[in-house]
């Protein structure tokens, strides 16, 4: 991740910035008018951090947002991914990912789920499945697939004779 960009919690306060910049992502952008009509508004996103429902977590350079990923403490779902354009291929969307998928584990989900195109041309398809998420076969009311992220079981350090 490079130097100039810091991570945080997310804060109900910067939900305004959260929908502006979904609305900017180079593919699979989603227009606050969109997301609306999908019942997330300013005052539902901020609601829905406050009150712990959803976790996640911000990228800053420069004092401006440039991505987030945001994950439901309730069902394991990751939510939203989102980087701007010139914050792709820094491996930031990684780093945001893995600090949700941990947040979640550390909260009992055994099982992550997320919803991805099933467009191999489209850069999530191949970005989950090289981080080990694995398609299930369900395809959600987006037409997206949902692909499920399991946890490794700790293996056993005791030898047995």
């Amino acid at each position: 991740m490079p130097t100039s960009i810091s991570l945080a919690h997310a804060r109900a306060a910067d939900a305004a910035a959260f929908i502006d910049l979904r609305g900017r992502t180079r593919e699979n952008a989603v227009s606050a008018a969109r997301l609306t009509s999908l019942g997330i508004t300013e005052e539902t996103w901020a609601e829905d951090v406050r009150c712990g429902r959803l976790v996640g977590f911000t990228a800053v350079r420069h004092e401006k947002l440039v991505g987030y990923c945001f994950g439901d403490t309730q069902t394991g779902e990751v939510v939203v991914l989102a980087l701007l354009p010139e914050a792709e291929g820094q491996g930031l969307g990684r780093e945001l990912l893995d600090h949700v998928i941990a947040d979640l584990r550390s909260r009992g989900h055994a099982r992550l789920f997320l919803g991805c195109s099933m467009d191999p041309t489209v850069r999530s398809y191949g970005f989950y499945r090289h981080l080990g998420w694995q398609p299930t076969g369900v395809i959600d009311s987006n037409n997206d697939e949902i692909l499920e992220l399991r946890a490794v079981p700790a293996r056993s350090t005791s030898r047995v004779a």
